[in-house]
C-alpha cells in the first residue's frame, strides 16, 4: 500500500453562483499518480471528503497513509480518513504535491471562473507565526556548530546505540546527489542532564530544519512541525557569527541539507538524539 500526499483547501476559482470553490488535490510521492476534485464551499467538509477519496481508490491502489502539508486541511482530514483506516502525516515533505500545485495554479489564471487577485495566488504559502523562545528548561550545557563529510555523515550515527534517530532515506546524501566530499553542516547540543528530556522535546515537535537569522543579535531558528518555528538560542560573539555564516555557506553547498545532534557531553562516546533535516 502506497502513499498519497492530499490538499483541501480553497482555489481562486468560483462556481456559477460566485461562491468559492475548494480544490481536492492528490498524487503519489512521485507524481506518477494524480487525481482532483472541486467541491462547492456549502460542501467542504469530512463526509465529502470520505465519499470523495474512496472514488478514488479504483483508479490506483489504496492508500496506507496520506501525507499533508496545510494546517487547515489537516483535521478535516484526520476525520475523513478515520472511517477508512487510513492514517494521516502531517509533514513538510511533500514535494511532488507543491510542484502539482504550483502547475495548476498556472492554469487558473486562463480559467473564467478565475477569482483576480491583486497578489500574486501562491498555491503553497502558509501563515507563519513569529519564532517563539525554547523553553528554559530544556536548553543544555553548550552547543556549537560543526561539520561532517558527506561520505561519512550515514557511518557516523547508523550503527550506533542512539535513543532517537530520525534519519530518512530520502535525505542521505547519496539520495540527494550530494558528492562525497561535501561537507554537511550541523548543530551539536552538549544537553547534559537535560539531554534525554531535549532530544524527546526535539522528537515531539518534529524538526524541520535550522537557519541563521542575523539580527541584533544574531538568531538560530528551528522550523517544526507545519509552521511552527522556534528560536534555540541567540549570539553576538563574533566567533560565533562568523561560524554560523559558515554554517549557512555549507547548508547552500549541500542542497539544503544538515544535522542536529544532541549528546549529554562531548565524549563522543554517548549520543542521545539526532535529525537529517533539509531547509
Amino acid at each position: 500500500m502506497g502513499i498519497w500526499q492530499v490538499d483541501f483547501y480553497r482555489c481562486p476559482l468560483q462556481d456559477p453562483a460566485g461562491k468559492p470553490l475548494w480544490e481536492l488535490v492528490i498524487c503519489d510521492t512521485v507524481g506518477s499518480f494524480t487525481a482532483r476534485e472541486f467541491c462547492p464551499q456549502a460542501q467542504a467538509n469530512a463526509a465529502w471528503l470520505t465519499a470523495q477519496l474512496q472514488q478514488f481508490f479504483h483508479l490506483t491502489e489504496k492508500p496506507s497513509r496520506l501525507q499533508v502539508f496545510r494546517p487547515q486541511s489537516l483535521s478535516l482530514l484526520q476525520t475523513a480518513c478515520q472511517p477508512l483506516g487510513i492514517a494521516v502525516e502531517a509533514t513538510r515533505r511533500t514535494s511532488a504535491l507543491k510542484q502539482l500545485l504550483r502547475d495548476l495554479a498556472n492554469q487558473y489564471r486562463a480559467l473564467p471562473n478565475y477569482i483576480g487577485q491583486t497578489e500574486p495566488y501562491d498555491p503553497i504559502a502558509l501563515d507563519r507565526p513569529p519564532p517563539v523562545p525554547l523553553p528554559e528548561n530544556l536548553w543544555g550545557d553548550r552547543w556549537r556548530f560543526g561539520a561532517i563529510a558527506a561520505q561519512d555523515l550515514i557511518d557516523a550515527f547508523q550503527h550506533r546505540p542512539i535513543p532517537i534517530r530520525e534519519m530518512p532515506e530520502s535525505l542521505q546524501p547519496i539520495k540527494l546527489g550530494i558528492a562525497s566530499t561535501v561537507p554537511i553542516p550541523g548543530v551539536i547540543i552538549d544537553g547534559g542532564r537535560r539531554s534525554m528530556r531535549l532530544a524527546q522535546w526535539l522528537q515531539q515537535v518534529n524538526p524541520v530544519a535550522l537557519s541563521y537569522i542575523p539580527g541584533d543579535p544574531d538568531g538560530l531558528i528551528l522550523e517544526a512541525g507545519l509552521v511552527d518555528r522556534w528560536v534555540l538560542t541567540t549570539f553576538d560573539d563574533p566567533e560565533v557569527i562568523e561560524a554560523a555564516r559558515s554554517f549557512r555557506s555549507r547548508q547552500q553547498m549541500s542542497k539544503g541539507l544538515h544535522f542536529l545532534l544532541v549528546q549529554p557531553d562531548d565524549s563522543g562516546m554517548t549520543y542521545t538524539g539526532v535529525w537529517l533535516l533539509q531547509g
